[in-house]
């Protein structure tokens, strides 16, 4: 099939987990022999003089990146703004593409192209195919009180009710979409993962392990986005109760994000400042090094639609310590592939963590358990098929004009 793909992130613009989701999905699109085209960004805070629109092949998918316009707008500022001139940007791209290329299907990767997406697909004549990877109201627990909460939810409820076919990456997810949006019938369809992109060598392993516990004292690693829906504060509260019967037990928190200042306050507070190494964003190998070297990666995510963290830890081959919260649940599974705790209960991740640090024979059984399901539950070439199944099952049909949804005054939740 003719697929044309949006994403407001792709390799080598990656912000979170989406970037890698897309990414892999349309190279074993490609790989199965669907003409891929991806419609993506070039990074926030360039023009088109210095970084201008890019038309190129890459792994057998052709990759449009759209340079951004001379208007100054800060993403972290003026995301709304932002977002609609990425958006007519992709927009006008997009209908260059489609002057000698028609898709077979729209693919929507998110919120943040639902303008773009339903312009095109709507100029194509192409049925729209939308992947939710998060939700507003899931990112902050349930509350849309502030006016940019709002705003990102009803463009959220737009791409849900104009899409003609509709992809979740858990079940957690799929429900989460059907109570919000008031729409059924999506499909999951799980991430993937590579794992040999996780292997590496033992030299780099010991390195790793010397540089961030130098005296052998017990190691966590936690890496993802620094924001609140992580959990890294409960992390960072649990620490010293963990050393209390673990003396040194160090944490180092991989990644970057708007709390990082708000965290590193919190690390103060509880006294636990000199335990905890802020590293900011690290480079895929000097991230699998550290993987394979620490005796758990703990995940206390208070919301979470999937997990991919979880697989990429699992193919390092890292003990896993992870919340329950949304798709965390259904990647880890206690005591088999991993210890789980309820989200915020930092009593139960200090009780998994204790646990996985005083009987590490077990601990290795649950990672080699986790590495073991990679091949079955979460290769990409079978989730690639399955999404293949859904655009060769999407129709366009007939949409009613949408109004404005009523947005929820107490917990969306609730």
């Amino acid at each position: 099939m003719r697929v044309l793909m949006l994403s407001w992130e792709y390799p080598p613009v990656v912000v979170g987990g989406l970037g890698r989701h897309v990414h892999a999905l349309a190279a074993r699109l490609a790989e199965a022999g669907h003409d891929v085209v991806v419609l993506c960004r070039q990074p926030t805070g360039t023009d088109a003089v210095t970084h201008p629109t890019e038309d190129v092949v890459v792994e057998g998918v052709r990759v449009v990146r759209v340079a951004e316009d001379p208007a100054h707008l800060v993403f972290e500022r003026d995301l709304v703004a932002w977002t609609l001139a990425m958006g007519h940007a992709m927009t006008r791209a997009g209908l260059a593409v489609l002057r000698g290329w028609r898709p077979e299907v729209v693919h929507a990767h998110d919120w943040l192209v639902t303008h773009p997406a339903i312009a095109l697909a709507e100029a194509s004549g192409a049925p729209l195919v939308a992947t939710v990877h998060a939700t507003e109201a899931g990112r902050h627990s349930g509350w849309l009180s502030q006016t940019l909460n709002q705003q990102v939810h009803s463009v959220e409820w737009w791409l849900a009710n104009r899409a003609d076919a509709l992809i979740t990456c858990s079940a957690a997810m799929a429900t989460e979409v059907a109570h919000l949006f008031e729409v059924d019938g999506a499909t999951v369809l799980h991430n993937g993962i590579e794992p040999r992109r996780w292997r590496v060598r033992s030299a780099d392993v010991a390195a790793a392990r010397a540089e961030y516990s130098p005296s052998g004292e017990p190691l966590l690693l936690f890496f993802g986005r620094l924001e609140w829906e992580k959990g890294v504060q409960d992390l960072i509260a649990a620490l010293p109760r963990i050393r209390r019967t673990h003396r040194g037990t160090r944490v180092v928190v991989a990644g970057t994000g708007t709390h990082r200042e708000w965290l590193e306050e919190q690390a103060r507070k509880h006294r636990v400042w000199r335990a905890v190494e802020f590293v900011g964003h690290l480079p895929d190998r000097d991230l699998a090094a550290l993987l394979a070297a620490v005796d758990a990666v703990v995940l206390p995510s208070r919301y979470e639609p999937f997990g991919i963290v979880a697989l990429e830890a699992a193919a390092a081959g890292a003990p896993l310590v992870a919340s329950t919260a949304g798709g965390l649940g259904e990647v880890v599974r206690d005591g088999v592939t991993g210890l789980s705790f309820p989200p915020s209960d930092v009593d139960g991740l200090t009780r998994a963590v204790r646990s996985v640090l005083d009987d590490r024979p077990s601990a290795t059984r649950r990672a080699k358990a986790a590495k073991a399901r990679l091949a079955t539950d979460f290769d990409w070439t079978t989730i690639a098929q399955a999404t293949a199944a859904v655009y060769h099952r999407a129709a366009v049909k007939d949409h009613n004009p949408l109004g404005r949804p009523k947005i929820a005054t107490g917990n969306a939740f609730l």
